[in-house]
């Protein structure tokens, strides 16, 4: 059995994008005192640049400390730390304590209906063979279907694809057409966070609420 560790920050650790309008020595310095406060190596921290596409990549100790062009990572290596970033999108970390596997990713709108939580339990069991009643999934706080809001166009193309319990006057439930892939994949240990980043306080960044704010972030490492 292996030991995971995971987190999710929130505006306490600051911003931890370098897309959004801040500095670079104060990402830099943000996830600096991120790595001294949860005790692993910056050098081995692996993050993404988010494209709200449908991606997986398998990364390792020779892989490049920011992947292109993705939005889901998975390892197998001790030490190296995978970060997703969001602010109202759903940061996902998902890990197989059986098998020593890990991933992060990041499952905003058009991510979820191009189904990246299913392709990453289908990638975990190609690449690693795990089996999916060992996969923990853990869905951080995100925006929630009280506040998830779209137009009439989206809101059809949810109850036409993925059934009208995800879709309420035209607010949508990404957290429940996600853990609806899962379970359909046979992913039982399934848990979500129920803070919603727009309307519960401060705590967490929201580019509904402000479209120039920064990024908090999922993370998680195999430690032994």
């Amino acid at each position: 059995m292996h030991d995971i560790f995971y987190t999710f920050t929130n505006k306490d650790e600051g911003n931890l994008a370098y897309h959004v309008p801040d500095k670079k020595e104060n990402v830099d310095k943000n996830r600096l005192e991120l790595s001294k406060k949860f005790k692993f190596d910056i050098k081995n921290l692996i993050s993404m640049n988010q494209v709200h596409g449908s991606c997986v990549t398998v990364v390792g100790k020779d892989s490049p400390r920011i992947i292109d062009d993705c939005d889901a990572i998975i390892t197998n290596e001790k030490n190296l730390t995978l970060m997703v970033m969001v602010a109202d999108c759903i940061p996902i970390l998902m890990f197989d304590k059986f098998n020593g596997v890990i991933a992060a990713v990041h499952a905003g709108r058009n991510s979820t209906f191009q189904k990246i939580s299913e392709k990453t339990v289908l990638k975990m069991i190609e690449e690693f063979s795990c089996k999916p009643e060992n996969i923990e999934v853990i869905m951080g706080p995100s925006i929630q279907k009280c506040c998830y809001e779209v137009d009439e166009k989206l809101a059809n193309i949810v109850k036409i694809n993925f059934g009208i319990e995800f879709e309420n006057n035209r607010y949508l439930d990404l957290q429940g057409i996600n853990k609806k892939q899962l379970k359909d994949l046979g992913v039982r240990n399934i848990t979500i966070n129920d803070r919603c980043t727009m309307c519960s306080g401060v705590d967490y960044f929201s580019y509904r609420v402000d479209k120039a704010c920064g990024r908090f972030a999922g993370i998680i490492s195999i430690l032994s």
